[in-house]
Formats: C-alpha cells, structure tokens, sequence
C-alpha cells in the first residue's frame, strides 16, 4: 500500500527538476512509477493501492488508487491529513493488511504513528528525493524531516524530474526506461522464458496451455519460477510493470503455434536436388 500526500508529492517533484510543476497533476502513471522506486530499493514487492491525500478533487476515476479529501493545509496546519493519513496506517496495522507501507510525507508529527505500526510487525518505507542519500547534510539542512526519514525501514528515493514528468503526464514509458532498453529486456525475458519452456515436460506443457486458455492468469507456481528465473539474469527484482510484461510474454510463448517434428527435421536436411 501507498499514502500520498498529493501536496508533499508536488513540492517533491519541484526539486531539481526542469520547468514548473504546477498544481494541476496526473496521476495515471503514478503506480508504475512507485514501483519502479521500490524496485530500484531492493524491495521485491507488488503496489496494490494508493490512497491520495489532497485538499482538491482533480476528477480522476483511476483503478487502484484511493482519494482521499482534507482540508487546505493553509487552514489547519496539516491536522486534517494528520488524522486521515495516521488512521489509515494505523488500520493497516491493526488488521495485519499488507507487510509493507509506503508513505510520502515530510510531516515529522508522523513519527510516533509509524513507530507504532513498525512495532506492530509493519515494515514502512519513505518516498524521498535524492537528498535522502545525504543524511548528514540533511541533519543539518532539515532536521525534522531528518529524523522521520531516519524512522522508516527504508528510504526509496525517486528521481524529481521523473516524478514532475509524471505527473504532467510525460511519462515516456511505463517502466521509465528507453526504448532501447525495453526491447532488450523483452529479449532477456523471451530468452529466459522459451530456456524454461524447453525443459517443461509435454505433459506440463499442455496442462499450462489448458490453463491459459480459460484463466487470464498465470499460475502461481509457474510465476514464481520464471520471477526467480528473472531475478538471477538481472540481478535484481521487476517491477510491476516489467512484471507484467513478462506475464504476457510467457503468454505469447505458451500458445503461439508449436512447428510440426517434421517439419523441424524438413528444415534441418539439406537440399540434394539442386
């Protein structure tokens, strides 16, 4: 899960970055970008929600994602996304809901909240920019949110222009990479994929390909592996995007039209009528 607060997201995306970001936002690519961060933090884990704190309804319906309305911070200080955002975290806590939490805040009165729910077995990370991997200078620079920072089990740091460039909806990928570098990880995961399809046994061959023609999903079992399988060529976890592409790769693999024993004998004899 993710607690956003709309307002510390924008000032975040303002440092560093190119342009202005204004107060008008998209969050459509926000997911994807987060998972990215968690990823790039060395957590191995899926985003299910985001629950957006503003004092503004921006009109946007989207899968996933939560808002939440406070009042102007102008009006109370911050008190209204105090309350809503620390009863959020304390029910996740409480109710055992996920195991990890990640929150974008730099209000330090959240310090006790999160120490409660980290004793309560929470595991609660802090969006950050990249001034958070300069601890002693932020000691110094912005003590409070120093020591909120210092609180949370992890502290994952996102790129201020790609966060400004989300959320005026520039986003150039899902993933955040290059065009260049998305073919190639589709080629790593076709590789590691048919490697793995090679081994299977027929009779788990067609038991998967059973499975994928009434169920849009992958099995769990087959999912693990070829996750592990990915990890160990790259040496690092997917993000859910990259996650996702993989899923439709196996798909593509699995049930694309197998060629014929004979035809494959055909193609490997040489041709003696010439």
């Amino acid at each position: 899960m993710a607690l956003i607060d709309g307002r510390f997201l924008i000032w975040l995306a303002q440092q560093g970055a190119m342009g202005a970001t204004g107060e008008s936002v998209n969050r459509q690519g926000l997911l994807s970008l987060l998972s990215q961060a968690l990823t790039q933090s060395a957590l191995d884990v899926d985003l299910k929600r985001i629950y957006w704190y503003s004092d503004r309804s921006d009109g946007l319906v989207i899968d996933d994602q939560i808002v939440r309305l406070v009042q102007a911070h102008d009006a109370d200080g911050g008190a209204s996304l105090l309350r809503s955002l620390g009863h959020d975290l304390k029910q996740l806590a409480e109710h055992h809901a996920c195991d990890h939490v990640l929150v974008a805040s730099d209000d330090e009165r959240f310090l006790a909240t999160i120490d409660e729910a980290q004793l309560s077995g929470l595991s609660v990370h802090l969006l950050a920019d990249e001034s958070a991997r300069n601890m002693p200078q932020m000691v110094r620079t912005d003590p409070g949110w120093a020591r909120l920072l210092a609180q949370a089990d992890r502290r994952v740091v996102v790129n201020s222009q790609a966060l400004a460039d989300m959320l005026q909806g520039k986003m150039p990928s899902g993933m955040g990479l290059a065009v260049e570098d998305v073919e190639e990880l589709r080629k790593s995961m076709h590789e590691v994929i048919t490697g793995w399809w090679a081994e299977e046994p027929e009779d788990l061959r067609e038991d998967l390909r059973d499975a994928l023609q009434i169920s849009r999903g992958i099995p769990q079992e087959v999912d693990r592996q070829l996750l592990l399988r990915m990890r160990q060529r790259l040496a690092r976890a997917l993000s859910l995007p990259e996650k996702k592409m993989l899923r439709e790769t196996l798909r593509h693999v699995v049930t694309e039209p197998a060629v014929p024993a004979e035809l494959q004998a055909d193609s490997l004899t040489p041709d003696t009528d010439a």
